[in-house]
């Protein structure tokens, strides 16, 4: 049996990063997931600018955003109508690659064991990890980041707490204009046209040369609509949006199409001496509100950064000590902001009240108003360049105006 500072339990975004940042800092860890290789697995697939923002702070940034694809612009529907072209700085990935290239990126010290983690004995001084194999791993502070897998935690006496059936269903899959050629944008996000059809939205981003689309819908598992979906995407798209083609082109959709409900869920009895839960092991975010991997980032930052450096330097591991991660002030508002952002969208999306038809009518003049003015603005600029003496450095006046 080997002694560790932190022994991880599951390698994928949140377990991988976890690893390479306390590794990074001279702590001895052990990763322990099943899994050599991360396989193919359908979730986060795209890094707004505000999850880059946190994770430049794990130290991983560069490694990720070379591997990513980035979209530069964005053209936004609201309504079934073009509401605005703007600059975006979203990346996209598949994320079994990217997890696999955060496994490489840990540093040489991390022991990876290639086990499952059937049980863990915690205390306020050691703890204790059994592995399918009968060896044990023994740490100062073990790390549930194995996502929605329930089986240790209901051994710890953790119980999961429902708070939404099928929140959301997200599908993904590729897409392509059906006359072959591109698309005649860099990425899309196209918001549902009527309440009734129960589309968020659905978002189309580059990944390498493919364009990878993610749409997001309320309905339940027995709806027949999600089979149809998968049977026939075309047609039961075109029929969810049926404007979409004025602005797409005729396309067609590249199998195969991925299914993932999601449940939003919390959990109650977590705060044990020696352990603590996070990203999906922790609570649940809803895809469609588009806040799950800052949510798992927040996390590993706090923790990795801030409170294993602080407990580790100090003898002990117990409740007042992990209590401090959970109340950290940070991922509290992040936890908030996540599940409210869910429950807003949802509302939003299926609002069919009069006053909800005004708000989309008004962000959609919004949004066409700050286009006109950032086209216009644009154009003044280009004007001006073109204006310049040839040689004169920018701002400087045309000396024959009289400025």
């Amino acid at each position: 049996m080997r002694e560790y500072d932190v022994a991880i339990v599951g390698a994928g975004l949140a377990g991988s990063i976890a690893a390479t940042m306390l590794a990074r800092a001279g702590h001895a860890v052990a990763v322990i997931d099943p899994s050599k290789t991360y396989p193919d697995d359908f979730r986060v697939e795209k890094f707004d600018d505000d999850q880059i923002r946190t994770l430049r702070r794990t130290g991983l940034c560069d490694v990720v955003l070379a591997a990513a694809t980035h979209d530069r612009s964005v053209w936004v529907s609201l309504l079934g109508r073009l509401a605005e072209k703007r600059a975006s700085d979203q990346r996209g990935f598949d994320y079994g690659a990217l997890v696999n290239l955060l496994r490489r990126e840990m540093p040489p010290s991390v022991t990876q064991v290639h086990a499952k983690a059937t049980a863990v004995a915690n205390s306020p001084d050691r703890q204790q990890v059994t592995l399918s194999t009968g060896d044990t791993i023994d740490a100062r502070l073990v790390v549930l980041a194995s996502g929605l897998n329930n089986g240790l935690r209901d051994g710890l006496g953790i119980e999961r707490v429902d708070l939404v059936r099928c929140q959301s269903v997200t599908f993904g899959f590729d897409m392509e204009p059906a006359a072959g050629g591109s698309f005649p944008f860099r990425a899309l996000t196209y918001y549902g046209e009527q309440p009734c059809h129960r589309v968020a939205y659905i978002t189309l981003f580059p990944i390498g040369a493919r364009m990878r689309a993610n749409l997001f819908v309320y309905r339940d598992l027995a709806d027949p609509w999600l089979r149809a979906f998968r049977d026939a995407p075309e047609a039961t798209l075109a029929s969810a949006l049926p404007r979409l083609a004025r602005i797409a082109g005729p396309f067609r959709v590249v199998a195969p199409v991925k299914m993932r409900p999601v449940d939003l869920f919390e959990t109650r009895g977590y705060l044990q001496p020696g352990l603590v839960l996070v990203g999906d092991a922790f609570s649940t975010a809803c895809p469609a509100a588009g806040t799950g991997a800052r949510k798992a980032l927040v996390d590993v930052e706090r923790l990795c950064n801030v409170h294993v450096p602080q407990w580790l330097a100090t003898q002990g591991m117990g409740v007042e000590k992990i209590a401090a991660f959970y109340t950290d002030p940070e991922k509290m508002a992040s936890d908030r902001n996540s599940l409210a952002l869910a429950h807003a969208m949802k509302r939003a999306t299926l609002d069919e009240s009069v006053s909800a038809w005004g708000r989309r009518f008004a962000k959609l003049s919004f949004l066409r108003a700050r286009w006109a003015t950032s086209a216009a603005s644009r154009a003044l600029t280009r004007i001006a360049a073109q204006a310049r003496p040839v040689g004169a450095p920018a701002g400087s006046a045309d000396p024959q105006s009289g400025a």
